[in-house]
């Protein structure tokens, strides 16, 4: 036996024959059961957001996603309305004074990074 076992031997053996062991046991016993209850508590919330995500959720995606299918549906229909009115081609934007202002032109050209030629006017 080595120096330290034999000294945490002696060290215990008061303690054990005052009954400090049986404490010991006692909160072993209470640390576990709390261990368990968080465990069940831990469960059942994750059962009811689990419950929330699929009942919720994702039906609520669900009309999102057909209101925003819609309305972007009618608002292709109505541009190519205007299209239809005008020739096959959208009506030139106003030339405004204060839209497109730089002082000096982007490394890549005078449109920005994210210009779309069906969308945006062309500044060139």
């Amino acid at each position: 036996m080595s120096f330290a076992a034999l000294r945490t031997a002696v060290r215990a053996a008061p303690r054990r024959a005052r009954g400090y062991a049986t404490a010991d046991n006692q909160a072993l016993a209470n640390y576990i059961a709390e261990e368990k209850a968080l465990m069940h508590h831990a469960a059942e919330t994750a059962d009811l957001w689990r419950k929330i995500s699929f009942y919720a959720c994702l039906p609520g995606i669900a009309v999102c996603t057909a209101w925003v299918y819609n309305a972007e549906a009618e608002h292709a229909a109505h541009i190519e309305h205007i299209k239809h009115e005008n020739g096959g081609e959208l009506p030139e934007p106003p030339a405004y004074d204060y839209l497109n202002r730089r002082s000096k032109p982007f490394p890549w050209g005078n449109n920005s990074l994210f210009w779309n030629p069906h969308v945006n006017k062309n500044v060139d």
